[in-house]
């Protein structure tokens, strides 16, 4: 009992802190000293980030700010983190974890899991604990798109990969920050990116490279204000040096490593920091104790109003020895309750296992099938392109018409497959493209004109003349939206009329939101039905004289306007027809604009005649391939797998190469590394049914300089080769 009252005694003491008599002040100030904490952190000032981060901890809790609490704790734990109390860190993590989860902010719930995954990885060696929490990080990230932070957790998993000498499985994250830092990242993640890199090329052997990256990172880090990640470099460049055997050197860097962290993290410091925490601790404390003393206040205040206060009172004691049997009997109960659990989360583990094992399968199916039914439809529209041009009095021909759409409709079937595959696995991300609205439009009712002509319908189109002529944005998306709209209101609308209209509804600084409208006067949804349709494979209203379709279209649209932070709505009444609509911002900026504009070469050698190598197993590929080829003024060889292409391009010279990549003996990876080997420069464009997302890493570190997917158009075929060969031109 005395050290009861000792204790409270002393947590009383520092109930007199000056922010707990003053005003509560508003969020926007709490938000102020939240930020202060942080700079005071980075500046290494412990103390002060501590003292300050209990303020907000405390206004936080006053108001009932879930996200502030979340991230008072995060400020509070970082700190402790820095002057290695990682047990205490882990604790207060958690802590912010459980009030971020309480909220929608995906962003604080990605920076405590990456603190944590920090905490593990480089401080407690759990490394599979560590990167478990990155990639939780990173899920939050893509959730909200979030590509600098994309960037900078990626950053950390190769870290970590590379700190257990895992160079192979870090690697790929590494790629990836090489590819986009420069673009997503900030200046703070520039250090420790050379830093990486010039331990990969250490592990790799390619110690120019290396110590290249090593002086850059040690150069930034002079240069900047991450001091500490200046002290890594050097500490990492240090055993570069030792197992290279450069001692005075490494030596040099490993005292220069010493002197940051001694001035970062001096005694005077972290001893100030612990009495910041003791005082935190005690708070916390002080929180738990005035929570009981309101509770005890308020019920003396009632027991003091009631005349029975002894009956009472020995009811409450009654109670408290009937909840503390309670309490024993639910422990029992509990102790039972949870050894069933944990072999009910082993079945769950092991079925979660087991899904992920089928998820992977369906990904490789949807890919395999993809390239399997890609390279027939390849010969089927080929052969009928061919036909087309060999015979001119086929051209009208019902038959032939009927064999090219029902060729088109398969590919398009193989596409939407992989595409809705895709955007379930968070695979796409939007381009920036100048393009223009109405030219847009207009090509995609060039490009639906045949189902318009079969049902009799007319397409008309309304623009709003206050669009501007440029508009930065995703194009293709655009046009993969509008092209599912439009041609299922084509497909349930005879012999009646599709408008597509485009308005400028607002401008937000550079944004100019426009809003699509695609109306028809065909059989309309019925309103039972109007839910069901943005869902997967779902067709209503179906008839054996109606073509539907799949029934992924709208569910692709649905998921694409996601990805535009946009949605759509749907206006629809039987037998009068269907307006769907959705609004997207875009960006308008002439400077930008102008500057993508010049950006796009002009390709001024089509008339130019180039001598083609293409490496082809299937006798039907090749027949089409050469055609293609020979119409364009080109000549061309075949040969049948790779062996034959090295044989010959040892002894004559090419301007480009085709190369498949799925071919017998030796595939086009295998034969693209040898024919490096060999120092042949040639541009080689891999022609393949595969997805170019699938197989873009493995052409890339492969020596391939492209990808043409199977079936393609010769225009978009011969503008690949003509820049290919003007790059390797301009390089020589």
């Amino acid at each position: 009992m005395k050290i009861f009252i000792l204790l409270f005694l002393l947590l009383n003491s520092f109930s007199n802190y000056s922010f707990a008599q003053t005003k509560t002040p508003s969020k926007a100030e709490i938000k102020k000293l939240a930020k202060k904490a942080v700079a005071d952190l980075n500046n290494a000032d412990f103390e002060e980030s501590i003292s300050t981060s209990r303020q907000v901890l405390h206004y936080a809790t006053k108001i009932g700010d879930n996200y502030l609490i979340a991230v008072s704790y995060n400020t509070i734990a970082a700190n402790l983190d820095q002057i290695s109390e990682y047990d205490k860190a882990i604790f207060y993590y958690n802590k912010g974890l459980s009030h971020a989860n309480k909220t929608n902010n995906n962003s604080i719930k990605n920076f405590i899991n990456n603190n944590l995954g920090n905490v593990y990885c480089f401080e407690k060696k759990q490394y599979t604990k560590g990167i478990n929490y990155y990639k939780k990080s990173l899920e939050y990230s893509q959730k909200d798109a979030d590509t600098s932070q994309i960037v900078f957790t990626k950053l950390n998993i190769a870290w970590a990969y590379f700190d257990i000498g895992q160079f192979e499985k870090g690697y790929p994250y590494l790629e990836f920050l090489n590819k986009y830092n420069a673009k997503f990242g900030a200046e703070s993640t520039n250090v420790i990116q050379n830093m990486l890199n010039g331990m990969y090329y250490g592990h790799k052997g390619e110690n120019p490279k290396a110590e290249s990256y090593f002086l850059k990172a040690i150069a930034l880090g002079k240069s900047g204000d991450q001091k500490s990640d200046l002290s890594y470099s050097h500490q990492e460049y240090s055993k570069f040096l030792l197992k290279n055997k450069d001692y005075k050197k490494a030596y040099e860097n490993l005292d220069l490593y010493n002197k940051i962290t001694e001035h970062l993290y001096n005694d005077e410091k972290i001893n100030k920091a612990d009495i910041a925490g003791v005082h935190l601790e005690l708070d916390e404390y002080k929180r738990e104790v005035d929570k009981i003393e309101i509770e005890k206040n308020l019920q003396a205040q009632s027991l003091k109003k009631s005349r029975i206060i002894v009956v009472l009172f020995i009811l409450a004691l009654n109670v408290l020895l009937l909840l503390l049997y309670s309490l024993y009997k639910n422990y029992k109960f509990k102790k039972k309750a949870n050894k069933e659990l944990t072999l009910a989360n082993q079945e769950l583990l092991i079925a979660k296992e087991k899904a992920e094992e089928a998820s992977l399968l369906k990904t490789q199916f949807v890919s395999t099938m993809s390239h399997e039914l890609r390279t027939p439809l390849y010969g089927v529209i080929g052969i009928t392109n061919m036909l087309l041009d060999e015979h001119k009095e086929l051209a009208n021909s019902p038959h032939l018409s009927s064999l090219k759409f029902s060729a088109r409709y398969l590919l398009s079937l193989v596409n939407d497959i992989l595409h809705i595959n895709k955007i379930e696995e968070n695979r796409i991300v939007l381009e920036n493209l100048a393009f223009n609205v109405s030219d847009e439009i207009n090509m995609i009712k060039k490009s639906l004109s045949f189902i318009a002509q079969n049902n009799n319908d007319k397409i008309a189109v309304k623009v709003d003349p206050n669009i501007p002529e440029y508009l930065i944005g995703d194009k293709l998306r655009l046009s993969q939206i509008l092209m599912n709209l439009v041609g299922n209101a084509l497909k349930f609308t005879k012999n009646g009329k599709v408008i597509i209209t485009a308005n400028l509804v607002e401008v937000k600084n550079k944004s100019h939101y426009i809003e699509f409208k695609i109306e028809d006067n065909g059989i309309g949804i019925a309103t039972v039905d109007q839910d069901k349709i943005f869902e997967k494979f779902v067709q209503v209203g179906r008839n054996d004289n109606d073509y539907q379709g799949t029934g992924l279209g709208l569910a692709i649209v649905k998921r694409l306007l996601t990805l535009f932070n946009s949605y759509i709505t749907l206006e629809s009444k039987v037998g009068v027809g269907t307006t769907f609509k959705f609004t997207i911002a875009f960006d308008h900026d002439p400077v930008k604009t102008k500057e993508i504009i010049n950006n796009i070469k002009v390709d001024l050698s089509s008339s130019q005649i180039f001598k083609i190598l293409v490496v082809e197993d299937n006798k039907i590929n090749q027949t089409i391939t050469k055609r293609i080829i020979e119409k364009n003024n080109c000549s061309c060889i075949m040969v049948d797998d790779g062996f034959q292409a090295m044989e010959i391009l040892g002894k004559e010279v090419f301007d480009v190469v085709l190369m498949d990549i799925n071919m017998p003996l030796m595939n086009g990876f295998e034969t693209t590394r040898k024919i490096r080997l060999k120092g042949i420069k040639t541009p080689i464009i891999a022609l393949t049914a595969f997805a170019k997302d699938e197989i873009i890493e493995e052409v890339i570190s492969a020596g391939m300089n492209d990808i043409m997917v199977k079936p393609f158009e010769p225009l978009k075929l011969f503008k690949i080769i003509n820049d290919q060969i003007n790059k390797t031109r301009n390089a020589g």
